[in-house]
């Protein structure tokens, strides 16, 4: 079963990632709530990186690249520790499905 949005069931594969990217804010506290996640200002940064990263690439990040871009554009703060408190269930797949976006390619993505 997918996600319902505004009264419309949203397509979702297997893994209950979206089949197609949905950018709306408002299905992301639906699929956090899913995956049992609440919400911080510290998972928007994640999720709106996710998001940015999808469009100008086409995909997501893996997951070290991930650490590495998050802590050029985002100083002070070691990512790799905080991304799996945020996102304890493979950080860049959780933090891509939350997101609204299609499952990483491989591995957690490239």
């Amino acid at each position: 079963m997918g996600y319902v949005l505004n009264g419309e069931e949203l397509e979702v594969d297997d893994e209950g990632f979206l089949v197609e990217p949905n950018f709306s804010d408002e299905i992301v506290p639906i699929i956090a709530e899913a995956e049992g996640i609440k919400l911080t200002d510290d998972h928007w940064t994640v999720i709106n990186f996710m998001r940015r990263k999808y469009q100008e690439d086409g995909h997501t990040p893996n997951f070290r690249n991930m650490v590495a871009m998050m802590e050029e554009e985002f100083p002070g703060v070691d990512w790799k520790k905080r991304l799996y408190e945020l996102f304890p269930k493979q950080p860049n797949r959780q933090s891509a499905k939350i997101a609204g976006l299609p499952k990483p390619f491989g591995k957690g993505g490239y």
